[in-house]
């Protein structure tokens, strides 16, 4: 298939696309590249691309395309809450305008990038993709309502997929450290203790983006009638965790000890998720990775690269603050659109 990927330049995007390659599908990348910067190894995403912010496509970028993958987000909890009213304008507004025009331009597929942060405060049973939502962060809540939204633009013709990934983990060129594995094994690394920020009570699902780039894969290929305007949670029922275990595990591996922040406080989010749909009507997307495993990688691959206090606590790994560097130096405006143009992408 001929797939275009948004966001294609990010966290996930950096792992996935390489493996649509591999699978022989044709990949087209779009992002407005506001981390082209923020490399952790230097491996580039070798695809035609376009910069383009999301909400600044036009329908003609879309011709031609089997699939498009929506990865393109404000993408944590952090940076949703910046500003809400850009959480919204982006994740929600954006992405049922881009689906309304893949869907005008021909498009069959939409696999759409949900988030299980929309379960929100929730209880300790598990979750199944009928649960109901109970979101607390404006990032949860824009993924409601895009899914609402672009669920009645389903017909014949075009078919979406909400993919409602877990907590994700895992090293990418384009790391990020303000994701609760990476971030505590990062603490590890440089100060020998997995500090928690939070009093570690609070459930979540997790899982590597290799596991999510597996999942969107099985999706894509898919018969139409196995995910039609359909949701999955993503990841493995059996890979939910309380915080403070995924801090013991960090110590195991690494050998820092476990210490909470004077400012650490209960965490309105907690949700356990039920992961068995996926697994049993797409048996290709089984996840192969546990925490564990993440965590030796991580671990293993700060110490091959390198990891500085700086560079983990700034913006080169902290999302909400390259945000908010660039619109401090002027390069974003209000909108979180580029002033100006300062790099080239390879022409589609």
């Amino acid at each position: 298939m001929k797939v275009l990927v948004t966001g294609h330049n990010g966290y996930i995007g950096n792992v996935l696309v390489p493996m649509f390659k591999d699978a022989g599908h044709e990949v087209v990348g779009l992002d407005s590249y506001l981390f082209r910067d923020c490399r952790m190894y230097r491996q580039e995403v070798d695809v035609p691309s376009m910069a383009v912010d999301v909400r600044d496509v036009a329908e003609s970028d879309l011709a031609g395309f089997d699939a498009i993958v929506h990865l393109a987000a404000l993408s944590n909890d952090p940076l949703g809450d910046l500003d809400p009213d850009l959480t919204y304008d982006i994740n929600y507004h954006g992405s049922v305008r881009l689906a309304t025009l893949a869907r005008s331009a021909g498009v069959g597929r939409f696999l759409f990038s949900s988030s299980c942060s929309l379960y929100g405060a929730s209880s300790d049973e598990f979750l199944t993709e009928e649960a109901g939502f109970n979101p607390v962060t404006p990032y949860g809540a824009s993924k409601i309502k895009a899914e609402d939204d672009i669920r009645k633009l389903a017909d014949a013709s075009f078919s979406p997929t909400y993919l409602r990934n877990a907590t994700a983990y895992g090293i990418s060129d384009h790391l990020r450290g303000d994701l609760v594995v990476n971030n505590l094994t990062g603490y590890a690394f440089l100060t020998g203790e997995a500090l928690l920020k939070s009093d570690g009570k609070s459930w979540r699902p997790l899982v590597h983006i290799e596991d999510i780039s597996r999942a969107f894969l099985a999706v894509l290929e898919a018969p139409r009638e196995k995910v039609h305007n359909e949701a999955f949670n993503v990841g493995a029922t059996k890979e939910n965790y309380l915080i403070s275990d995924v801090a013991k595990i960090v110590g195991e591996v690494t050998g820092a000890k476990v210490t909470f922040s004077e400012t650490s406080s209960p965490d309105a989010r907690n949700y356990r998720v039920n992961c068995d749909k996926i697994a049993r009507r797409l048996p290709a997307s089984q996840p192969r990775w546990t925490v564990r495993d993440g965590v030796e990688e991580i671990y293993g691959a700060y110490r091959r690269y390198g990891l500085s206090i700086t560079d983990f606590l700034g913006p080169r790994y902290q999302r909400i603050k390259k945000v908010r560097q660039l619109m401090e130096t002027g390069q974003l405006d209000h909108s979180l659109r580029w002033r100006s143009r300062t790099f080239e992408t390879v022409a589609v």
